[in-house]
Order: C-alpha cells, then sequence, then structure tokens
C-alpha cells in the first residue's frame, strides 16, 4: 500500500490502513505528489541535521496525540544515546589482537539484539542474495538458535555476561520451558509462526529475486541446537550462574530428547532444503548435549540418567567414526553416505569432539582446504543444493579456519587467514555474509551476526595462544 502524506504545521503525517508515521526533523521535505516526500541532503564536517520518524495509529496521528520531538530533544537523545554506547564498550574485557575490530563487532552484535526480549537477530536484512542474480535469498531478520547461542558465548568471553542471560531467559520463555517446543529461530519477539512468503512486486537487489518474507527453515529439524544450547548452559554454570530448578528440568529435556533424536537425519547447519541427511556436524552437537549434560548433572549433583545418556555418547561417537569418516583419505565427511567436505567440520575441535592435533582432524582440515579454499577464503562445501547461481566464500567458515590453525599452534597461518578475511569488511569493519573474490563485493544479508561473532572468536583464540 501507498501512503497517504499531508503536511500538518511543520511536519508530516503519512497513513495507510493501521499504521502512520510522524515525520519531522529541519530537513526541506518536497512533495511529490500525495503518496510520496523527498529530500536530499549535504553536510560538511562538523554540521548535523535532523530526522525523526514516529510510529502512531493513524486515529492517534489525525488527533495530535502523537507530537513531533524539538531538535533540542533529538540532540539530548542522540548524546545519551553516545554517553550509553560510551559505557556499554566499557564493560569490554579483552586485550587480544585486532582489538578494534573486536570492539566493533562486539557493537554489532549487541546493535542485532532486542534488548526487552534477549533475542539477537541473525541479520538486519532480507533478501540481499548470496548468489548474483540466484535465488539465494532469505530472511535473516530473526533469532536462530544456533547463531544466538554462539554470539552470547562470545560476547560472555569479552565481558558482555548479561547478553547471555538475557538470551538463556528468552529461549526458555519462547519454548514455554519445553524442549517438544523448540523450534530453530523465533521472532526476536519470540514470534512462532514464521511462514516464508514471496513478494511478488518488489524488485530484489540489482533485480534479484525473489523478495522473501520470513524463513521456511522455521520448520526443519536441526539436531546441532540441542549442542549449542547445553554448551551455553555449561559455560553459564563455569560463570558462576548455575540452573534453577525449572531451567535444569528444561536442559534434562533438550538431553533427553538428543538422545532420542540423534539417530535421524535432518536439515543440518546450512538448511538444506532438499531431503533430510545424516549430517555429521549435526550427530556431533547431539554429543556434544548429552557430554554437556552429563557434566552439568554430576558438578550440580542433580538426578538425571547419566549412564543412559553416556550410553548415547558412545554410541554417537562410534558411529560418527564408522559412518561419518572415510578411511581411505582418512577424513571426516559431510554426512553419511556424502564423502564431500564441508567447512562446519571445522567446528568438530572447538566444541570438543575431537582434539586440534588429532590426525584425522589434521588430514580433514588440509582435505577442507583443498577442495573449498578459493582466493584464500573458504566456500561452505560444493554441492548441488537445487537452487541458482553460484555462492561466494563464506566469511564464518575463514575465521572458523583461522580459529582452528591457532588452536593447532599454526600462529602465522592463522594470521594470515584471519587477516584475509577481514579484509572483507567495508570502510566501517562490518561484514556480510559472504563475499564474491573475483568482483571484491559483499553477498548476503548485512551485518551478519555469525560473521562478526567468528571473528571474535577466533582473535580470541589467536589471544590466548600468542601469550
Amino acid at each position: 500500500m501507498r501512503p497517504w502524506i499531508r503536511r500538518k504545521n511543520d511536519h508530516y503525517l503519512a497513513v495507510g490502513g493501521q499504521t502512520g508515521l510522524l515525520i519531522s526533523g529541519d530537513y526541506c521535505f518536497e512533495f511529490s505528489g500525495r503518496h510520496r516526500i523527498v529530500d536530499n541532503c549535504t553536510l560538511e564536517a562538523g554540521e548535523r541535521r535532523h530526522l525523526s520518524i514516529l510510529y502512531g495509529r493513524p486515529e492517534d496521528l489525525d488527533d495530535g496525540l502523537v507530537s513531533p520531538p524539538s531538535i533540542e530533544e533529538l540532540d539530548e537523545r542522540l548524546e545519551e544515546t553516545i554517553d550509553w554506547w560510551h559505557k556499554w564498550t566499557e564493560q569490554l574485557d579483552y586485550t587480544g589482537p585486532e582489538g578494534d575490530l573486536v570492539l566493533r563487532s562486539a557493537i554489532v552484535l549487541k546493535g542485532l539484539s532486542n534488548a526487552p526480549s534477549g533475542a539477537i537477530a541473525a541479520a538486519a536484512t532480507t533478501s540481499l542474495p548470496e548468489a548474483p542474480s540466484g535465488s539465494h535469498n532469505w530472511d535473516y531478520r530473526y533469532s536462530w538458535v544456533r547463531d544466538s547461542s554462539f554470539t552470547v558465548r562470545t560476547l560472555a568471553e569479552l565481558g558482555f555476561a548479561d547478553e547471555a542471560d538475557g538470551f538463556r531467559r528468552f529461549m526458555e520463555r519462547s519454548c514455554a520451558g519445553s524442549a517438544e517446543e523448540l523450534q530453530i529461530l523465533f521472532g526476536v519477539g519470540g514470534e512462532r509462526r514464521l511462514h516464508e512468503y514471496e513478494i511478488e512486486a518488489l524488485e530484489g537487489y540489482r533485480g534479484a529475486r525473489p523478495v522473501r518474507v520470513g524463513n521456511a527453515a522455521e520448520q526443519q529439524l536441526q539436531l546441532d541446537v540441542y549442542g549449542e544450547l547445553l554448551d551455553l548452559a555449561w559455560g553459564w554454570h563455569k560463570l558462576g550462574k548455575s540452573p534453577d530448578d525449572d531451567y535444569w528440568e528444561f536442559l534434562v529435556e533438550l538431553v533427553d530428547a538428543a538422545t532420542r533424536q540423534w539417530r535421524n537425519p535432518d536439515r543440518g547447519i546450512w538448511e538444506i532444503r532438499g531431503e533430510p541427511r545424516h549430517f555429521v556436524l549435526s550427530k556431533a552437537m547431539c554429543w556434544v548435549a548429552i557430554e554437556r549434560g552429563i557434566r552439568l548433572a554430576k558438578d550440580l549433583e542433580r538426578e538425571a540418567p547419566v549412564d543412559e545418556w553416556q550410553e548415547a555418547c558412545e554410541q554417537i561417537r562410534s558411529e560418527i567414526e564408522d559412518k561419518g569418516y572415510d578411511p581411505e583419505r582418512g577424513v571426516f565427511i559431510q554426512a553419511y553416505d556424502t564423502p564431500i567436505m564441508d567447512a562446519s567440520l571445522l567446528l568438530l575441535p572447538m566444541f570438543g569432539f575431537i582434539e586440534a592435533d588429532d590426525k584425522r582432524m589434521v588430514r580433514t582440515v588440509a582435505a577442507i582446504r583443498e577442495d573449498l579454499e578459493q582466493d584464500g577464503l573458504l566456500r561452505r562445501y560444493r554441492a548441488d543444493d537445487g537452487l541458482d547461481g553460484e555462492e561466494g566464500v563464506f566469511l564464518a567458515c575463514s575465521f572458523w579456519l583461522a580459529d582452528y590453525l591457532a588452536a593447532h599452534g599454526q600462529i602465522e597461518e592463522a594470521r594470515s587467514v584471519f587477516r584475509r578475511a577481514a579484509d572483507t569488511a567495508n570502510d566501517l569493519g562490518l561484514f556480510s555474509e559472504e563475499y564474491d573474490t573475483r568482483c571484491g563485493e559483499m553477498l548476503g544479508n548485512f551485518p551478519q551476526a555469525l560473521t562478526h561473532l567468528s571473528l571474535i572468536a577466533a582473535a580470541v583464540t589467536l589471544g590466548k595462544v600468542e601469550k
């Protein structure tokens, strides 16, 4: 719907349906018909202009119940915002390498969070294409369990522990305290119905279609989320924040669910839209969920079916080493009966499933680089996913590689990979999801939380090994 725009005193009303906006400031707007206003503004260094856009119901705007803020009030709000961010960044507890990039990435992650709910969005945009002119266009304006768990764990390592607690409580509420109600993503207010549809009337970025709202992954089974939530709970416990009775009951349900579900195929960390498969990382993250559950039960001296959990742990490891391993190459593979390389396997040592210096892992990383490296950066996998266009390199995977190399003691190589990935940032230190190495352009939604948090994690690991 096009808005109906009217001028009222020194501001403008834009209304349509049940939605209205009050637009004000010291801009010189010009009408362009009844449905559009425009303005161009050029600023010199030190100059400041003001623009305020307030939401209101159309009837309230018509009745004058929503008032535009004064220029003085806007200046006060800006100074208050700047002061708040300065105080927040003072909590940073980090003295390692790339401090400016780490701080910038932490600010981005905080900016993607919803403070009242505790949710963290995967990105701020929808439908920016991952493949030029292709159909890899997704809506990332929601809170993924996986990405958010990574985010809060990373922020907690930097001294921002409140965000970890906020997301923990968000997940417990959004799932109604039950593992049966777990989804792999939620709206930032806890919304559960995020059905995907296409807006055919809109032309996407540089003509890329479709433009999507919602995300069909809401209904997918992705088994790795159990491991991420239990690992988050374990990290929270190590900070001295032990789970209360309600949270412990929720955690036990999650571990029990991982114990029941681990044998099933799923859509994996990359949310494959084809047939479910037995992804190795998904199985390993079920192992992580159960292993962390056992640790918590023992540390807290809580009642839990530890013997049953331990048996499941051993079964998962045995099956991965049998069916998720290519004995001819001596490497772990993407999925059972799918002997291709997948950059998500770089997460196996990060979650403690295998040591970084295990010969199988060393060979796996070498194979990942041989098969997936492109201009010094990593693709996530090479396989036909049924969609048009060829993706770029996946920046989070490149930072995972730097993280692994640092943990394995290959410091100079880790620095080199880190710097190559970091150089894809724009002039504000912001990263997209993917990158086109041929034309030097960002791909995918922006700014991307997973990329920024992976940068932080790699920098933290480099800082630890360089000491």
